[in-house]
């Protein structure tokens, strides 16, 4: 890709991510899709869509509402692009508006640096399961003092 667009998701907000990492200066988009704000367990919370927004006017994005793979689509007509760039990701959702994108346009994924290395699965649906794991692997000075049950 000569080209690229930037789609940047939910996932992977912050200036390491690695597709703003490959590709400084190139065209990025964020966009608040109906369906991931519904979430699977429910509507977001209004806290986690300011967090997501405080957290997107740190980053060099544009920020649109609407489907997803249709504003990606759009967003690289618009510039010309000869293809996606993007973060991988968890979330099924995520997988769906990828696969929209893909169908159209060559969609390049890369993968983050982990955050922290765990010896095995964990249940992603409640944080303190993860905590418990990974929290004594990035601060072992206090595993023994933190607890999120």
């Amino acid at each position: 890709m000569e080209r690229p667009v930037l789609w940047i998701h939910a996932e992977a907000l912050g200036p390491a991510n690695p597709a703003l990492q490959a590709h400084p200066g190139q065209p990025a988009l964020f966009v608040f899709e109906p369906g991931l704000l519904a979430g699977d367990a429910g509507p977001i919370s209004l806290q986690r869509i300011v967090f997501l927004y405080e957290c997107l006017l740190e980053l060099p994005v544009t920020i649109r509402q609407g489907d997803g793979a249709e504003e990606v689509l759009a967003f690289a007509a618009r510039h010309r692009a000869d293809g996606v760039v993007t973060s991988a990701w968890v979330d099924p959702q995520l997988g769906e508006i990828a696969a929209g994108v893909a169908a159209s346009l060559p969609l390049q994924v890369l993968e983050p640096e982990p955050f922290v290395v765990l010896p095995q699965p964990v249940d992603l649906r409640r944080f303190s399961r993860y905590w418990k794991l990974a929290g004594p692997r990035l601060r072992p000075d206090r595993a023994e003092t933190d607890t999120f049950s």
